[in-house]
């Protein structure tokens, strides 16, 4: 298992707020399957690598400006900017890259 994707994980828990169910929700996988990979014990196929690291940068960038339990409450709450949806439901749909798109508007100071 790569230590960078534990690493990663490791990130998107910590600084998001995000719990192992959380993610699995996030990617479509079985809690067990994260627990997995967290310990080292399997990797994650290609896709599901992907979008790990799309959600650590989401995460990452939320972290300039939220602590990890507003990140979380961000990730769930419905935005204007994404047509009412939540970014949550956004990003397991594979639609990150509008999620990323946000996010760079809300460092960019731009609000609508």
């Amino acid at each position: 298992m790569s230590s960078a994707i534990v690493r990663k994980l490791d990130t998107i828990q910590r600084k998001g707020g995000l719990r192992a169910v959380d993610i699995a929700s996030l990617l479509g996988m079985r809690p067990e399957t994260v627990s997995r990979w967290n310990q080292g014990k399997a990797s994650p196929r290609p896709d599901a690598e992907r979008q790990i690291l799309e959600i650590a940068y989401i995460i990452d960038q939320l972290a300039d400006f939220y602590e990890p339990d507003e990140a979380r409450l961000w990730l769930n709450s419905r935005q204007k900017l994404l047509g009412g949806q939540t970014p949550f439901n956004l990003i397991q749909s594979g639609r990150s890259g509008e999620v990323i798109e946000m996010v760079d508007q809300l460092r960019d100071g731009v609000f609508i």
